[in-house]
Order: structure tokens, then C-alpha cells, then sequence
């Protein structure tokens, strides 16, 4: 084998990537879409030891050294495409929350694996979408991973052929607008998927794919059917008793005809609205449902990210 090439120092790359929601309702690990809320990553080859510097989300919790998860994974990227760096300086900007279901884990990892990729010379790098294997191999879903790369609203699934999983970017009808309401709580993922049942009767597993299939449709051609599509049996209800604030939020939006779904693992909620008006009366309803409640709510009204990862910079030196 041959030995890794070294990349010089003050070779730079600075990327963005959106925050995203999976799910979507009945889209249960498949389907996810990305929403305009950006972290911004640079990674810089550096003659000394990795340093993390973080600002925003997780400034106060996340490691400042090599043992942060995007050094890791930046270098384990790097060693797997025959590259190798002698240390590596990170700005991060985090704009996503933690912990709230939108993608914050995902994020990282696409951030990672795009930035050490942008770090190579051109003729080797690899587009965004080549990366979704390694980033679901690590996550172990695609359904964030996927908007997160690509952009716009995206569905996955297991290749029949050979291993691993394809994604396909959907059309998103112009009217489709997403609000998110986020408590200052965080749910992990591994609680939430901790009480979830093994097995669903056969009626429920039909219903879920009825309303998958509908989802696909409303959100390309008839957003009017977005409530109806958004129907979830499958996760939300046993993953109620871990966020319960957050069950009462999408039932009291569903309640008032919005197509309010749990956001990913959790405890942020998502509405998806037909057009502007319909998105500023649901974030006024969940406003006002969440005022008197023990935690506090952040609404926005983000637009859907259109780009997935991006890259914004890069210099070699």
C-alpha cells in the first residue's frame, strides 16, 4: 500500500451545512428535508497539534481538541482517500441546535467528510452526494444525512443491488414552508428510539406506507394535503412519553389544521405549511400554545435549503 500523501500546511477549507429535519411524519429513517440554518466549518492543515475552536451551539460543552468529532472524522476521511495531515485547525460556527432534532449530529458529519474532501487537489474530489454511504455508515440512518448533502427534500432507501443507500432529491411544490418551534430542552436520539416497539400490526404498517406514498405527493403537487399526509402511526405516540410538551404541541397545531409532525427524534416540532399565511398563522398558534409552558420555545420560519453542503472557500498552500 502505498504511503498517504501529506497535505501542506495552510491548505484551507471552509464549508456550510444546513440543519435538517428527518422524518416528516409517516417517512419514518427515510425521508428528511433541509431547512436554511447554517453551520459554517473550516478546516485548516496545520504543522502542529489539532485545535478546535467553537462558537454558538455547544461553545461551552464540545472538546477544543483532536477529540472533537469533526477532527476525527475529518482525519479518518482524509487516511481512507490516501491523504494525510500533520494536524488540523477547526472553526465552527454552530447555528444548529443540539440535541432538538434538526440534525445536529448529521451536520457535523457532513461538514467533516465535505471539508477534508475540499482539502484534496481538485481532480480527486469527490461531489457531495458520493459522500452519503460514509456519512449513513456513521450516522446509521440516511434521512438527515441525505437533505444535509443534497439539499431540498430528499428519500432514501437500501440498495437491492450492491450494499449501502441511495437517496433521490424530491420536487417541492413553491408553497411548501416549514416552521420549526424549539424548546430549550434536548431528547437524545438513543432515548427516543429506545421506546419504540420492535414489531407493528400489519394494519399499521399500511397505513403508514398509504400516507409515506401521499406525502411524496402533497409535497410536489397539492400541499392542501400536507395534514392529511403528515399522519404518523409508527414512531411519534411511543415517543410521546419522552417529550410530552412537545406531543401536546403537534396535536394542539393538528387540532387547528396544520400538518405539525415531531422533528426527527425530537422535541422541536415542524410544521409544513401550504404558503406564507399558513406559515405565519401556525407560528402564531404555536407561539401561543407554548407561552405558559415550563419550557421556552423558539418559532422560526426558515426557508428550505435548496443547497445542501456547500463549500464556501478553499486555499492551498
Amino acid at each position: 500500500m502505498a504511503a498517504p500523501q501529506p497535505l501542506a500546511p495552510g491548505t484551507a477549507a471552509s464549508v456550510s451545512v444546513p440543519a435538517t429535519s428527518a422524518n416528516l411524519g409517516p417517512g419514518f429513517d427515510s425521508m428528511g428535508l433541509a431547512l436554511e440554518l447554517r453551520d459554517e466549518v473550516t478546516l485548516t492543515v496545520v504543522a502542529g497539534p489539532d485545535v478546535a475552536e467553537v462558537e454558538g451551539e455547544g461553545e461551552a460543552t464540545l472538546p477544543r481538541d483532536g477529540a472533537h468529532l469533526i477532527l476525527r472524522l475529518a482525519h479518518e476521511h482524509l487516511r481512507d482517500r490516501g491523504f494525510t495531515a500533520p494536524g488540523l485547525h477547526l472553526r465552527a460556527v454552530n447555528r444548529i441546535p443540539h440535541a432538538r432534532g434538526l440534525g445536529s449530529s448529521a451536520a457535523a458529519v457532513v461538514a467533516a467528510y465535505a471539508a477534508a474532501e475540499a482539502l484534496l487537489p481538485a481532480a480527486l474530489r469527490r461531489a457531495p452526494a458520493d459522500l452519503l454511504e460514509a456519512a449513513t455508515r456513521f450516522e446509521g440512518h440516511p434521512d438527515n444525512v441525505a437533505p444535509a448533502l443534497v439539499g431540498g427534500a430528499t428519500v432514501s432507501w437500501t440498495r437491492d443491488d450492491v450494499p449501502g443507500p441511495a437517496t433521490a432529491r424530491l420536487r417541492l411544490h413553491e408553497r411548501v414552508v416549514p416552521v420549526v418551534a424549539i424548546p430549550d430542552t434536548e431528547l437524545s436520539t438513543h432515548v427516543a428510539r429506545g421506546v419504540l416497539p420492535a414489531e407493528v400490526p400489519h394494519a399499521v404498517a399500511a397505513a403508514q406506507a398509504g400516507r409515506a406514498a401521499l406525502l411524496v405527493h402533497a409535497l410536489a403537487e397539492d400541499p392542501a394535503l400536507l395534514p392529511a399526509a403528515t399522519r404518523d402511526w409508527l414512531h411519534q405516540e411511543p415517543r410521546a412519553v419522552t417529550m410530552p410538551a412537545s406531543a401536546a404541541l403537534v396535536a394542539g397545531l393538528r387540532e387547528r389544521g396544520h400538518a405539525a409532525v415531531v422533528s426527527g427524534a425530537g422535541p422541536t416540532v415542524l410544521a409544513l405549511c401550504d404558503g406564507v399565511q399558513a406559515a405565519e398563522h401556525a407560528a402564531e398558534a404555536a407561539r401561543a400554545l407554548t407561552a405558559d409552558g415550563a419550557a421556552a420555545w423558539r418559532v422560526l420560519v426558515p426557508c428550505v435549503a435548496v443547497d445542501g453542503v456547500r463549500v464556501e472557500s478553499l486555499h492551498h498552500g
